[in-house]
């Protein structure tokens, strides 16, 4: 009979070294939001969050419990069928060690981007990195210099102001975007216009695959 407990703990040790993920879910669909918006690309979603922003709408991602452990081997065999971008989210996927997922999938001839609130250690070396920092955790340092978007979620008049603190401390090449949290768009998408046109270094991000009822 299998030993339960050292079952579990080699998976235990799967999960930190980064050769298993809890993984959500994963599908070949149109990026609906940022500097690649309309580009086919195939997304796979890790569970396990807790920065715990309350309009989250992938909230059923936070638990990582509630996601199978599934070796990285069997999701790049599966991204590989379908495209050559590959988006990782989640949850937030940093929580888990990125590196061996990141190099198996660019070893395909893959390029990996990757959606991030920067609160865990960065790990990957990802061909692009969206940082979307969240007011419920620290954006790690190193996050600043390595982002080549900077996507902050507006909610209220004051999430402008904390937008411009972390555009001041990203990397010069940085893209900037501002997206209405999707419940507020209406009433927030005046002051965006209003905001990005006193301030053109920034542009408006949407949740185009939502308009489109795409996944």
């Amino acid at each position: 009979m299998k030993d339960i407990t050292t079952s579990k703990s080699f998976a235990q040790l799967d999960v930190r070294s980064g050769l298993v993920v809890p993984l959500m879910e994963q599908f070949y669909t149109i990026q609906g939001e940022g500097a690649h918006t309309g580009k086919a690309a195939y997304f796979i979603r890790i569970g396990g969050c807790d920065v715990g922003c309350h309009w989250c709408d992938v909230k059923e991602s936070w638990n990582p419990d509630s996601h199978p452990p599934t070796p990285i081997e069997n999701i790049v065999l599966e991204a590989k069928k379908y495209s050559d971008t590959v988006v990782i989210t989640g949850g937030e996927p940093l929580t888990w060690n990125m590196n061996p997922l990141v190099s198996a999938l660019q070893s395909e001839g893959i390029t990996v981007h990757v959606e991030t609130s920067g609160a865990y250690p960065l790990t990957g070396n990802w061909n692009w990195i969206t940082l979307s920092p969240k007011k419920t955790a620290r954006v790690k340092p190193e996050y600043y210099s390595a982002a080549h978007e900077l996507k902050v979620i507006v909610y209220n008049k004051h999430d402008l102001k904390w937008a411009q603190e972390h555009a001041d401390l990203v990397g010069p090449d940085c893209v900037l975007y501002l997206q209405p949290e999707w419940s507020k768009r209406e009433e927030v998408m005046p002051m965006l216009v209003d905001y990005i046109l006193a301030n053109p270094k920034w542009k408006i991000s949407l949740q185009t695959h939502k308009y489109l009822r795409i996944p």
